[in-house]
């Protein structure tokens, strides 16, 4: 997806561009109205962080990768925002990781499922999970509680952008590992999280991937210790300290 009618001088141009890409994913199908309301919220908070990637937000997404690599079996959870941001770096993250592509939806419709796992194949996947839907997660009643039981249902570690915070709550109570990118520092998603990443999603991502792909040949020790080393109380103070700060 690009933005044809927006001059990469403007000093608005990847705002402007996120907002054609979200509207055009409403015209697919893919993404809900309510996700418009969604991206308004989360660009707010990006305006406050500078539309930069923190270093305590980096040194997140470094540790999301190392997650990831040494999972014994990752999930990348994707709503209609993610798939209408980010599919082809969706794919290229569970590439480098050896990780699975899962769809779920609040405003779940099987052609809505239909339309983002197409998607997400028009862009590189190979397989998509999330329309079988055998397994559920507990404590929720609404229709994010639907998965598929060898995908997030069986995950051990699992990324989740853009996240519902009765969602991330519930998965915590499963005991996953999860990695969550919310621009909010406040919200229950980032709270939740065993890694939460403040930044962009249209930066973290491919942040995420570049770190996966650094380290790739790292040995379990290594990896171990990128893990361990992390602060997630101190990366959500320095996240809202930086908000706080902005002149």
């Amino acid at each position: 997806m690009t933005g044809p009618d927006i001059p990469e001088s403007h000093p608005r141009y990847e705002s402007l561009l996120t907002r054609h890409r979200i509207e055009e994913g409403v015209d697919l199908g893919i993404t809900s109205r309510q996700g418009l309301i969604a991206q308004g919220r989360g660009e707010a908070f990006d305006y406050l962080l500078g539309e930069e990637t923190l270093p305590s937000a980096d040194e997140a997404e470094r540790v999301a990768a190392a997650h990831l690599l040494r999972a014994d079996h990752a999930v990348l959870s994707i709503n209609g925002n993610v798939a209408a941001l980010a599919p082809g770096e969706m794919v290229e993250l569970a590439a480098a990781t050896g990780a699975d592509l899962e769809v779920n939806l609040f405003n779940r419709t099987e052609e809505r499922m239909e339309k983002i796992a197409a998607h997400l194949r028009e862009h590189g996947a190979e397989a998509v999970k999330g329309l079988t839907a055998d397994g559920r997660i507990p404590g929720l009643d609404h229709e994010r509680a639907k998965v598929d039981a060898d995908g997030i249902g069986s995950a051990d570690v699992v990324l989740v952008p853009l996240e519902d915070g009765d969602r991330a709550e519930a998965l915590a109570e499963m005991g996953k590992t999860e990695l969550v990118i919310d621009l909010n520092p406040l919200s229950r998603s980032a709270q939740t999280a065993t890694v939460p990443i403040v930044d962009n999603l249209i930066r973290a991502v491919p942040n995420i991937t570049a770190h996966a792909r650094d380290l790739a040949d790292a040995s379990e020790e290594e990896l171990a210790e990128i893990v361990e080393g992390f602060d997630a109380a101190a990366a959500l103070e320095d996240a809202e300290r930086a908000i706080r700060s902005m002149e």
